[in-house]
């Protein structure tokens, strides 16, 4: 197999990780999410078989090319995002670190830049991804009740990490304001005290995003099963 769903799982940990070791921003980070987990990953064995000569970064796909292809993504992220992006020698310094199976060079970073912009077609649009669209939603709450303070977003973005390490779960990132609606509602539920529910969270985020209630509620209760069951 070229590229094994058990993969996955290690590699959206490593890019958790090293987000967390390059301390970068909330965007840049979920923008990685979208471009390695959503996009890149899923797409790989298609762009493989269709090679003619597959690089050599993909025969056969290691879990260091994988590591590699995490960074890149979140170079790229940074590129988008911020007005000082990562450099590539101090994401060269944590691959050095982190990644024990092979060394790459500068060179190599480039490289897989350019194979990882092929896989996503060059097509690096970050304006329709979950996270973009949960941020304004708080901010939106939090300009209209005051129980929107007390929604944690800190938890928002740690049930976003758990629904990326759940493959089951990941499909859910396919309809973003679903998901982002979603997610508010489930950290409305988990962090805001009972005896302060009087706000109409559900008629509310139906009437923001057009999401239907029950469609929400279906994915709550989704959201739910998998952030509160035993680890």
């Amino acid at each position: 197999m070229v590229v094994s769903s058990c993969q996955r799982l290690p590699m959206v940990e490593f890019l958790i990780q090293s987000s967390h070791h390059l301390q970068v921003s909330p965007i840049v980070k979920y923008s990685a999410f979208s471009f390695f987990a959503d996009r890149f990953f899923p797409s790989l064995p298609a762009f493989i078989q269709s090679a003619n000569s597959p690089n050599w970064l993909l025969q056969p796909v290691t879990e260091s090319a994988l590591q590699l292809f995490v960074l890149i993504s979140l170079w790229i992220s940074s590129k988008v995002h911020d007005s000082q992006p990562l450099s590539v020698t101090c994401l060269k310094s944590l691959a050095d670190k982190s990644i024990k199976e092979q060394h790459f060079t500068t060179r190599n970073f480039l490289e897989a830049e350019v194979l990882f912009m092929q896989v996503l077609k060059f097509e690096i649009g970050t304006s329709n991804i979950a996270f973009l669209f949960l941020e304004d939603l708080w901010i939106q709450i939090k300009g209209v009740a005051k129980v929107g303070e007390l929604i944690n977003f800190e938890a928002c973005m740690e049930i976003m990490d758990l629904l990326y390490e759940k493959e089951e779960t990941s499909f859910l990132y396919r309809s973003p304001h679903s998901l982002a609606a979603s997610i508010l509602v489930a950290s409305y539920v988990m962090t805001v005290p009972k005896q302060k529910w009087e706000f109409p969270v559900l008629a509310w985020v139906n009437f923001v995003t057009s999401c239907k209630e029950e469609d929400i509620i279906k994915m709550v209760t989704e959201i739910l099963k998998h952030v509160l069951e035993p680890s």
